[in-house]
C-alpha cells in the first residue's frame, strides 16, 4: 500500500487533484451541514447544472480558462434561486428545477452545434482529474480557502440562520444576507469542484458527509466537524481505489461515502438500541 502511494504521488496530476480535492471536499461538507438542515440539499444539484451550462457555452466561444466565466455566473444563479424560491408564486424545488434543467438544455444545445460531446464534455459531465490544469488548481485553491476563512468568521451567524430564521430575524440579524452567503459559498465550491467531480456527482459532496454524520452527531458543532473528517476521508480513500483499480474518481469518491454512510447507520442502531 506504502509503495502504491509513493508511486501515485509521483504523479503531477495526483498531486494537484489531491490538493483540490481536500480543500473542496471539507469546504463542501462544511457549508452542506447548513443546506441539508435548511433543506437546500437540491441546490447543489441545480448550480452544477448551471456551471456546466455556463463552462461548455464558454468553451465553445473559445475561453481558455472556462472557471473565470463559470464563478460569477453560476454565484448570480445562486442569488437569483433564493429570490425565486421565496417568492410566493414559484417555491424552491420548481425554481430549481426550471433554472437547472434550462441550463443544462442550453449546454447541451450550444455544444452540439459547435464542438460536439468530446472529451472536455464528458469531463464536465462525470469529472477528471486528467482536466485539471495548472490554472485550474490555483483558482481551485484560492477560492477554497476563502469559502473556508468565510464559513469560519461567520460560524455563529450561518450557524443561528439554519437552526431558526425566524428567531434570527427577531434578533435584529439580517438572516437573508447569510442565507445568500451560503448559496454564494455553495455556488463557488460547486463551480471549482466540478472539474473534479463532475456534473451530475458533484453534489453528492455536499450531501452525503452531513447525512451520514447526522446519524451519530446530533450537536450543530460536532456535525460540521464529523462531516468535514467524513469528507476527507472519503476522498481520499475514493482517490486512492480509483488509482488502483482504473476506476471513474468521482464515482469512487460516492461510492466510499455511501459506504460510511451505511457504516454509520449502523453504528447509530447499536447506540440506540
Amino acid at each position: 500500500m506504502f509503495s502504491t502511494v509513493v508511486e501515485m504521488m509521483s504523479h503531477v496530476f495526483i498531486q494537484r487533484a489531491i490538493l483540490v480535492g481536500i480543500l473542496v471536499s471539507l469546504c463542501a461538507a462544511l457549508l452542506g451541514v447548513s443546506l441539508v438542515l435548511k433543506r437546500y440539499s437540491m441546490i447543489g444539484d441545480g448550480l452544477s447544472h448551471v456551471g456546466f451550462g455556463i463552462m461548455t457555452v464558454s468553451s465553445a466561444i473559445g475561453v481558455a480558462t472556462p472557471l473565470y466565466i463559470a464563478i460569477p455566473g453560476v454565484t448570480v444563479c445562486a442569488i437569483l434561486l433564493l429570490k425565486i424560491g421565496n417568492s410566493k408564486k414559484i417555491k424552491s424545488d420548481s425554481s430549481i428545477a426550471l433554472i437547472s434543467s434550462t441550463a443544462l438544455a442550453i449546454g447541451v444545445a450550444v455544444t452540439s452545434v459547435t464542438t460536439g460531446m468530446n472529451t472536455d464534455i464528458c469531463n464536465f459531465m462525470f469529472g477528471s482529474i486528467l482536466a485539471m490544469s495548472k490554472s485550474d488548481v490555483m483558482i481551485s485553491v484560492i477560492v477554497s480557502i476563502i469559502v473556508a476563512i468565510l464559513f469560519i468568521i461567520y460560524y455563529r451567524k450561518l450557524f443561528a440562520v439554519t437552526f431558526d430564521e425566524e428567531f434570527a430575524k427577531a434578533s435584529g440579524l439580517k438572516s437573508n444576507r447569510y442565507t445568500s452567503l451560503i448559496a454564494v459559498l455553495t455556488a463557488l465550491i460547486i463551480v471549482v469542484g466540478m472539474r473534479m467531480m463532475g456534473v451530475m456527482l458533484i453534489s453528492s459532496i455536499i450531501i452525503f458527509p452531513a447525512l451520514t454524520s447526522m446519524r451519530v452527531f446530533k450537536s450543530f458543532k460536532s456535525v460540521v466537524i464529523s462531516s468535514g473528517a467524513v469528507s476527507v476521508i472519503s476522498f481520499l480513500v475514493g482517490i486512492y481505489l480509483a488509482y488502483i483499480y482504473n476506476i471513474s474518481t468521482g464515482a469512487t469518491i460516492v461510492l466510499v461515502n455511501l459506504m460510511l454512510f451505511i457504516l454509520f447507520s449502523i453504528i447509530e442502531k447499536i447506540i440506540h438500541e
